[in-house]
């Protein structure tokens, strides 16, 4: 029996996920990335491999004590991947950005793909049908909307989500719902499409926290996977690790 633990460091969380056997049987939060946290969590699981996913300044001692435990594989653009990157600056490209283009390709092979993942800032991720990942783009994510509002403003409150939001806000509160979550949906639904005028037969996975219920506010046919980043980043371990 093979155990996996995938480390996905994001902006806004810390996150582990667990492979027994190569199928994803828990998730975990982790509040910090300091050893005293992490020990404890190798210990329980004796990990046979790790995968660490990093787009932070994670603690200086944390890839030391993961090789201490297993091995472990450091995602980066000199990986080993199931995709190419022909654009330029790779060793840019966002750790996550990878993992989740990895795993709609693993799904979604031979075709043009076209990745959105819902996070501190949302990235579209273009995987044309030859396997080639040539760019995208980056736009503001929800929280960070939300804060821009009440930071850069001398009234304007900061607003929680809420996914059951008016067309027409009636106060301040729902004024913001609409005007960030409405706009989001707009935006991602015209980049969408802006992609399907241009490649024929594309598809398009997203991938997020919020995935489940942002899905919901959009008029063009998405795939939901809420899990993808921690599934490329398995089977990127399994493409680098022997």
């Amino acid at each position: 029996m093979e155990t996996v633990l995938c480390f996905d460091f994001g902006n806004t969380r810390l996150k582990c996920g667990v492979f027994i056997d190569g199928r994803l049987t828990e998730t975990r939060v982790l509040v910090s990335d300091e050893p005293s946290v992490i020990r404890p969590l190798l210990d329980e699981y004796t990990p046979d491999k790790m995968v660490l996913a990093s787009v932070v300044h994670h603690h200086p001692e944390l890839e030391t004590l993961l090789r201490a435990h297993g091995r472990l594989h450091v995602l980066s653009h000199l990986s080993r991947l199931p995709l190419s990157t022909p654009v330029g600056k790779p060793e840019t490209i966002g750790a996550d950005r990878l993992a989740m283009m990895t795993a709609a390709l693993t799904r979604f092979p031979g075709v043009h793909l076209l990745v959105i993942g819902l996070g501190s800032a949302i990235t579209y991720n273009y995987v044309d049908k030859y396997g080639e990942f040539l760019g995208g783009s980056i736009s503001p994510g929800m929280e960070m909307r939300f804060k821009s509002l009440h930071h850069y403003t001398a009234k304007l409150p900061l607003v929680e989500a809420d996914w059951n939001y008016p067309l027409i806000g009636s106060d301040t509160r729902t004024n913001i719902l609409s005007g960030v979550l409405l706009g989001m949906a707009k935006e991602v639904d015209g980049v969408i499409g802006a992609y399907q005028d241009r490649y024929k037969g594309l598809e398009v996975v997203m991938t997020g926290g919020d995935t489940l219920f942002f899905s919901t506010h959009l008029t063009q046919p998405v795939h939901i996977d809420p899990d993808l980043v921690f599934k490329g980043l398995y089977t990127i371990g399994q493409w680098n690790i022997m």
